[in-house]
């Protein structure tokens, strides 16, 4: 029986190598979103990793997302995914956006104007709060 020895820990991906591969991926599920949610998309993962750096890009389930410590704080999907009018923003339970006993995660978007990319990145800065 031949044993696999594990790779030593020089030729392990580190941090950098993950986030990198994770960007790559996300940026191929962006480019392969039919338009407008390609731009948005584009201008989404602009926005996020402006907003909060330490997120790592990642795909979740198909969607680009973005991830702390292994744990996904948001994402995003074209509304081709299931046939909706709209591109979706959505925070998931990782996200610090509690605002009492009722808070949204999920936001519609129709269009990316500066207001709602402003708004975008107040909520992801307040997500990794």
């Amino acid at each position: 029986m031949d044993k696999k020895k594990p790779p030593k820990a020089a030729s392990r991906p580190g941090p950098r190598a993950d986030k990198a591969d994770g960007e790559s991926a996300v940026l191929e599920k962006i480019a392969a979103m039919p338009e407008p949610y390609r731009a948005m998309g584009e201008r989404l993962n602009a926005i996020i990793k402006a907003s909060a750096p330490v997120l790592s890009p990642k795909v979740w389930y198909g969607m680009p997302a973005y991830a702390r410590g292994g744990k996904f704080v948001c994402f995003f999907r074209g509304g081709e995914k299931f046939k909706e009018r709209y591109m979706t923003l959505g925070f998931d339970d990782e996200a610090k956006l509690d605002e009492s006993a009722m808070w949204p995660i999920a936001f519609a978007l129709t269009e990316l104007t500066p207001a709602e990319e402003e708004r975008v990145a107040a909520l992801v800065k307040k997500a990794v709060t």
